[in-house]
């Protein structure tokens, strides 16, 4: 059978196989991308109104403190755009960085770059590395897709703790819809599915996770319905050219390309350039470059060019970081292979909170509506 492609972006039946195209040739991801758009990017004047509101709100609560509002980076485009506009606003962030143990020198050298040029405070919160190392050898030896889930949970829960622990309301993210859009389902899981992170950990883990930060739903729902952490993301209320703001960070921060997205981390990027390519068969440059096409950074030419192109910078840093995954997890190159012949398993395979999530979505309105009846935020 032949594979049927978008006509707008680069996404196919073969990527994604719950895909659907409209009478145009148009997909569904696409359409899903539209529909986010115009839910959350306000740019224009409604987007400087919704600076001016953030602005008020945190300047005004954060008068006399130390700091108005945290943010968490990891060295990438995203996050230290987000820094250097902090400063342009006049903010008082403090700067976290949840260090997994994974970091590239150039990560590193790139966040010593934004807080020496920028004159923030910078706090590393360091995970256990025995207890990431467990977690995230447990993860491949499950044979699930999102080998990042444990990373990206962890590092959302780390800000969050710190913001708790220093009394911060305010936490600016990084996150923004025309570079990151919308992962197909199969590409990823939800990242708080901290039901299913235990199970794979139960059956796969060899040590107890005694410090490893976790963030449920649950919890988040208290963090936002009860504590009063408030995120504003205004990446999303500004003109956000990911071509051009490499430029500018490049320039004034001294900022270096680590070649890919999400590259600033060893594990992550060989996991998202070898692992899952070859073991998933999930390109996950195809979502990113979707992305960049639906919202009017990159043709749909370039992105078919970038395509063709090896998902590693270099066969030289293919077999260097292939040799440092196998060891600083502890296994052979034997088992490395043994686990990458693993047949696929969906993360649905182990207890999983998607099996009964559609039920604690109205309990979650109704207590949440209860609160607000009784004069809670």
């Amino acid at each position: 059978m032949a594979i049927i492609t978008c006509c707008r972006c680069i996404l196919s039946d073969s990527d994604y196989p719950e895909i659907k195209f409209n009478s145009q040739g148009v997909c569904s991801i696409c359409s899903i991308y539209d529909e986010i758009a115009a839910k959350e990017i306000k740019t224009g004047s409604n987007g400087d109104a919704s600076i001016s509101k953030m602005l008020i709100d945190i300047k005004t609560w954060g008068k006399g403190k130390e700091y108005d509002c945290l943010i968490g980076v990891s060295g990438g485009v995203d996050s230290t755009y987000l820094v250097y506009k902090a400063k342009e606003w006049g903010l008082k962030p403090l700067i976290v960085h949840v260090d997994n143990g994974w970091n590239t020198e150039l990560a590193v050298s790139n966040i010593k770059g934004i807080i020496s040029k920028l004159g923030f405070d910078l706090y590393t919160y360091v995970i256990d590395w025995e207890e990431m190392r467990d977690l995230q050898l447990a993860f491949f030896r499950a044979s699930v897709v999102d080998m990042d889930l444990p990373t990206d949970n962890a590092y959302v829960a780390a800000v969050f703790k710190v913001a708790r622990e220093r009394k911060i309301k305010y936490v600016l993210s990084g996150h923004n819809v025309v570079t990151e859009g919308w992962l197909p389902p199969n590409f990823t899981h939800f990242k708080y599915d901290i039901i299913n992170m235990k199970a794979i950990h139960k059956r796969f883990g060899s040590i107890p996770l005694r410090t490893f930060p976790m963030l449920g739903v649950l919890k988040g729902w208290y963090l936002f319905n009860v504590a009063g952490i408030k995120v504003y993301t205004p990446l999303n209320y500004i003109e956000y050219n990911k071509k051009k703001v490499k430029q500018l960070i490049q320039s004034e921060l001294g900022w270096r390309d680590y070649g890919g997205k999400h590259f600033e981390n060893i594990f992550t990027r060989f996991y998202q350039g070898y692992i899952l390519c070859k073991k998933f068969g999930v390109d996950k440059r195809k979502s990113h470059l979707s992305t960049l096409i639906c919202s009017g950074q990159l043709s749909r030419e370039a992105a078919l060019e970038e395509i063709e192109k090896s998902p590693y910078p270099s066969q030289e840093l293919f077999e260097k970081d292939r040799e440092f995954f196998i060891k600083k997890l502890g296994i052979t190159s034997d088992e490395f292979e043994r686990l990458m012949a693993e047949p696929v398993k969906s993360h649905l395979d182990y207890p999983s909170i998607m099996h009964w999530y559609k039920r604690l979505r109205p309990l979650g309105r109704a207590v949440k509506k209860l609160l607000g009846k009784s004069g809670k935020t």
